[in-house]
């Protein structure tokens, strides 16, 4: 069994306009302070991170590196959640996406998919430059708004949505292991990629490409009445990535699983800081290093109540407090009487 590592800190929701989130120095030193040694990096975030420099050049990546070591921290991964949320997207949603991607592709889908092609692949051959070995992203969506199925949806549809998703991420994949580069996408309602059924419907699409695996995120699957700990047990051999994100189900008789259209703080299902809502992390935590998962625990802030700063602070504690140091012997050696084979047959009648 190992270790995992951690506390570390997911970026995106923390990065602005103001000190100290508002460049790598003071942020990576303020997330230091909260108790993080780990942080997770937006890649789109030009605050933060130059994407174009970290894929050309391995002098920006080791000063990068260099700077948040000299604050205490390490970079665990990077992210492309707003990128490769645009490598597959339903025209329903272009007006929606089109402010993830760089002016100059807007409106126009087919050059904003290309874009987005370009930007997760510059993004793993960076992180391969950073020494990092997992790459955080979303699979995009064709055929999300045909979830629910009515009308009743036509034969093929959502073959023909997984056939091309599969089309579009298989070069992908294909570069992320010639930079020795896991692709781990979050599993997440939004997403073509949403529970484990969709999961492995891509999978068997990319014929079981050894780098596409899994960021697990217990808060989507709460918030789809999916059993989390279960999911642990079937997929861990692709469980490469755990974001710590707290949720909770409410269900009342006015509203479920889809929320009636209300704000997140009104919704029977919402996001709550690491302890304040639904999910086992001890359940969690224990089963994750029963199966030897090797990566970091982050802390990814998200919450309807709570003051981001203070739920930073708390999260780094709460992920310290849960991981699990893993013993290097059993706890019943103590009584160890010292036996041989022949001791063993004999206690066998042999």
């Amino acid at each position: 069994m190992k270790t995992i590592k951690g506390p570390a800190l997911f970026l995106a929701q923390f990065a602005g306009d103001a000190a100290p989130f508002n460049s790598w120095d003071t942020i990576t030193k303020w997330a230091a302070d909260c108790g993080y040694v780990g942080v997770q990096v937006p890649s789109w975030d030009a605050r933060l991170f130059d994407l174009d420099q970290a894929a050309t050049s391995k002098d920006y990546c080791d000063d990068l590196k260099g700077q948040a070591a000299a604050n205490g921290i390490q970079i665990t991964e990077l992210s492309t959640h707003l990128q490769g949320q645009l490598v597959a997207v339903h025209p329903a949603y272009d007006t929606q996406f089109d402010g993830f991607a760089a002016p100059q592709v807007r409106g126009n889908p087919a050059a904003r998919a290309e874009w987005a092609v370009t930007q997760v692949k510059k993004a793993l051959t960076a992180s391969r430059n950073l020494g990092l070995t997992e790459h955080a992203t979303f699979s995009g969506a064709l055929a999300w708004p045909y979830l629910y199925p009515w009308p009743q949806r036509p034969a093929g549809l959502v073959e023909e949505a997984f056939d091309e998703l599969a089309r579009r991420w298989t070069p992908l994949l294909n570069h992320a292991d010639e930079m020795g580069v896991d692709l781990c996408y979050e599993i997440h309602p939004g997403e073509d990629l949403h529970d484990g059924i969709t999961f492995e419907m891509f999978l068997e699409r990319v014929n079981n490409h050894p780098r596409a695996n899994m960021l697990y995120d217990p808060s989507h699957y709460v918030l789809q009445a999916l059993n989390y700990l279960d999911h642990i047990d079937i997929y861990h051999e692709r469980i490469k990535m755990f974001h710590v994100k707290d949720a909770e189900l409410n269900p009342t008789g006015r509203q479920g699983v889809y929320g009636g259209f209300q704000s997140w703080v009104n919704r029977a299902g919402r996001f709550r800081s690491p302890g304040d809502g639904h999910v086992d992390f001890g359940g969690i935590f224990s089963k994750l290093t029963q199966h030897n998962f090797s990566g970091w625990a982050v802390v990814e802030w998200e919450c309807c109540l709570k003051h981001p700063e203070d739920g930073a602070r708390e999260g780094a504690q709460f992920v310290r407090d849960h991981i699990i140091r893993v013993t290097e012997k059993a706890f019943d050696d103590f009584a160890d009487a010292g036996t041989d084979r022949a001791a063993n047959r004999r206690m066998l009648g042999l």
